[in-house]
């Protein structure tokens, strides 16, 4: 991190700062005592102020119990970033933020000094703890930002000070607070509204919902997907990865990717946009494009018994997200037999049991043979799943974990998916453990 003074934190941040004897400065910020590293500077969050003496012990410079938590991370996070000279990109999104950062990072990594954040950091406090790692000598950021209701990305975009926005779809999610699409987008484009003047916007091409907020003539936009600057002409999965061709503004690129799903490539559309706007040359994009590595729990795949595998996606889940699994599960399972096991979609309001409904639509399409729902909501799926050889609904994970191993069978390729709020990483996690 770029270095801050504690007579600064003192002043940024309020509350009580306890020093470590002849400590002058942070040099970086941690909320975590077990992640604390000589000379941070430990922000307790929550039940951090339980663990002040554990970050002190372990070197922490300082340790601060803020009167605000968020206000104080924001504050430290913004600073860092006005010290800062590197080019920002803010990923956001209904879908796929995480995967598209992941790859746009591994992009850029190359070519330039490049710091990405961990995992899903996208809230008031991973944003500021991504924005805090920034060095001297640090070229492109690419931070990531969610969103539960108008104004939020707008806050973050405060703090980040974004150089380039990426939107990577607009679709139904958070509706239980937001109501409609059109106010999901108006959420969204708050990113393209922060940009600066010679800002560059990155936004799926033909997205009606999004044209509204792109009028500007300040910034730049390019446009990603069939009828855009940077679309897809050709994807071939192959073992350990997959080969894409592209039209990337004017030229053709073939380029090998170490993700095997098609709904990635179009994730990699996204972030071949954005590595262009940021300058980086289109000609050298192979150099990153075999060192991506996706965030947990997003398509990871484990070995089952009989040649089958698991696909664990179940970090979580909307109407746009299980359609492009589903697709990837007909594509990926081949001649194997297709078991989908999904969990409840969370905040879709009053519309939910349709949307679910049509999820299980899409499974019967995608040529799924067993499907077990999960959650109160999912028994919509099955509902929706007319030509589904085999059913089961349960109410919990315990009993689908049950329910599945009833139909479970040697050499099946099996998509585990719902919204984070399930937990269905635990019928993962007991699926992929093979009997010695």
């Amino acid at each position: 991190m770029i270095p801050l003074g504690l007579e600064e934190v003192e002043r940024l941040a309020p509350g009580r700062l306890e020093r470590a004897p002849d400590a002058e400065r942070a040099t970086g910020v941690a909320i975590d005592s077990r992640r604390t590293e000589p000379g941070d500077l430990f922000v307790a969050v929550g039940r951090g102020l339980d663990f002040v003496a554990e970050a002190l012990a372990a070197g922490a410079a300082a340790a601060l119990v803020p009167e605000d938590a968020f206000g104080a991370l924001g504050a430290l996070g913004r600073t860092v970033r006005e010290r800062s000279s590197a080019k920002v990109v803010a990923v956001t999104g209904s879908t796929a933020k995480t995967s598209t950062k992941d790859i746009l990072g591994a992009l850029c990594a190359p070519h330039a000094a490049t710091v990405v954040a961990e995992g899903s950091q996208n809230n008031e406090i991973g944003l500021p703890l991504t924005l805090c790692r920034l060095e001297e000598d640090t070229e492109i950021a690419i931070v990531e930002m969610g969103m539960r209701g108008l104004g939020q990305i707008g806050e973050l975009c405060e703090i980040a000070q974004p150089d380039v926005g990426i939107v990577t779809s607009v679709g139904p999610v958070h509706l239980e607070l937001l109501g409609t699409v059109e106010r999901v987008a108006q959420a969204k484009a708050e990113l393209i509204e922060s940009l600066p003047p010679g800002g560059a916007a990155v936004v799926p091409a033909g997205e009606a919902y999004l044209e509204p907020y792109l009028a500007r003539g300040d910034i730049r936009v390019f446009r990603f997907g069939d009828g855009g600057d940077v679309r897809l002409s050709y994807f071939a999965a192959r073992e350990g990865g997959s080969r894409i061709r592209v039209e990337a503004f004017g030229r053709p690129l073939t380029l090998e990717f170490s993700f095997g799903s098609r709904y990635n490539a179009t994730n990699a559309l996204a972030a071949l946009a954005a590595y262009h706007a940021l300058d980086l040359p289109l000609g050298k994009a192979q150099r990153g494009a075999r060192q991506v590595t996706l965030s947990r729990l997003r398509g990871e795949e484990v070995p089952l018994p009989g040649g089958g595998v698991l696909v664990n996606d179940c970090y979580n889940a909307n109407p746009l997200s299980m359609a492009a699994a589903l697709e990837h599960l007909r594509d990926r399972g081949g001649d194997c037999r297709k078991v989908a096991v999904l969990g409840d979609m969370a905040e879709l309001g009053p519309g939910a049991p349709a949307y679910h409904r049509d999820v299980g639509a899409a499974a019967a399409r995608a040529g799924v043979e067993v499907l077990v729902a999960v959650g109160p909501l999912a028994r919509n799926y099955i509902q929706g799943a007319r030509g589904v050889p085999v059913t089961r609904w349960a109410a919990s994970v315990e009993q689908g974990l049950a329910a599945l191993r009833t139909v479970l069978q040697p050499g099946d390729c099996v998509l585990v998916k719902g919204s984070r709020a399930m937990g269905l990483e635990l019928i993962a996690e007991a699926v992929a453990v093979v009997p010695a």
